[in-house]
């Protein structure tokens, strides 16, 4: 879900009048072929499908990755929270976990989309710009679609889990899942409202481009700089409740693994950065403003170097925030609902 400023708008397509000769009506023509128009959101739903066939079929085959883990005992979900170990009884939990799996993996990769558009791109793509903005926007889609899937599932599984009446159910899921604050158990205390935070942000700011026309394209695109973070709060949420990555390991080393080629392109955009007005001059300027800009910009570039050089760091050091694993002959003591 994480998108930079993407490349300038197309203009829209204008119709042509056909010739005429006198005492003729005049005619429309045909819209030139070669002449832009403006992205829609209908018209980028419906090249979606694609895209979201490929996302349906990963988080089918992660689904049953995580089933087959916990029927035999092997995933530390069942180390965390001892009673899932039915994995029949909780299969609605796991196809949650999935989604979020590839919500996770979605937004991934539409944030190196982003950078590799709006920043310096390599020299030989196997798409064209044109087709890997569309492919941009289309995975943008489909994220927000995938952490909805997760969100419903979850609130899906607390009601069929929950004794109460099935409208007092659906109430308290809703409170639970989608409502800040309402889930008062465990690590959710704070994993929850993050998850919740990213998928509130994830929805305006990914629809945004497509009234980018209305809002003003600089506006637009100080909101769109604004996705990362959805991106940040989604890992985020993912390391402190995802039960796969509960403990230390090679999988959750993967997942800050995964986040260094983001930091590399996104500080190569900051250094590299294709309109000039965002470029960091030599000379910070006399005026305050001029100066407080140059440090912004300066300070913005040694975060991200500095960032990159902690997940570097992590990743060598396998130090990653992890817990440690319980002895094999005990309980977990863990409370993670």
């Amino acid at each position: 879900m994480t998108n930079p400023p993407p490349a300038p708008e197309p203009a829209a397509a204008a119709e042509t009048s056909g010739s005429t000769a006198p005492g003729d009506r005049q005619v429309p023509g045909p819209r030139r072929s070669s002449e832009p128009r403006r992205p829609t959101l209908r018209s980028d739903l419906r090249a979606s499908w694609p895209d979201g066939l490929v996302a349906l079929v990963i988080t089918a085959a992660v689904f049953v990755l995580l089933y087959i883990r916990i029927r035999n005992k092997t995933s530390s979900t069942v180390t965390v929270m001892p009673f899932m170990a039915d994995a029949g009884g909780f299969w609605m939990y796991f196809l949650s976990q999935a989604f979020g799996w590839s919500a996770l993996l979605w937004a991934w990769g539409t944030v190196i989309l982003g950078l590799l558009l709006s920043g310096p791109r390599p020299s030989r793509l196997p798409l064209s710009g044109p087709r890997l903005e569309r492919l941009h926007r289309t995975t943008s889609l489909n994220t927000i679609a995938l952490i909805a899937a997760h969100a419903l599932l979850f609130a899906a599984e607390l009601v069929r889990h929950d004794t109460a009446a099935w409208n007092s159910a659906v109430a308290t899921a809703f409170v639970e899942a989608f409502v800040p604050g309402g889930y008062d158990s465990g690590t959710g205390r704070i994993a929850i409202p993050v998850g919740q935070a990213a998928l509130y942000l994830a929805i305006p700011l990914g629809l945004l481009f497509y009234v980018r026309h209305r809002i003003g394209p600089k506006t637009w695109r100080v909101l769109h700089r604004c996705v990362i973070v959805v991106y940040v709060l989604s890992v985020w949420h993912t390391l402190l409740y995802g039960t796969n990555v509960w403990y230390d390991g090679w999988f959750r080393t993967g997942v800050w693994l995964l986040q260094l080629p983001i930091a590399a392109l996104l500080l190569l955009r900051l250094l590299r950065p294709a309109r000039r007005s965002e470029k960091l001059p030599g000379n910070p300027g006399a005026s305050a403003g001029a100066r407080t800009g140059w440090a912004l910009r300066l300070g913005g570039r040694l975060a991200v170097a500095a960032v990159l050089v902690a997940l570097v760091a992590v990743v060598a050091s396998g130090k990653d925030g992890g817990r440690s694993v319980p002895p094999e002959d005990t309980s977990s003591t863990h409370n993670h609902d």
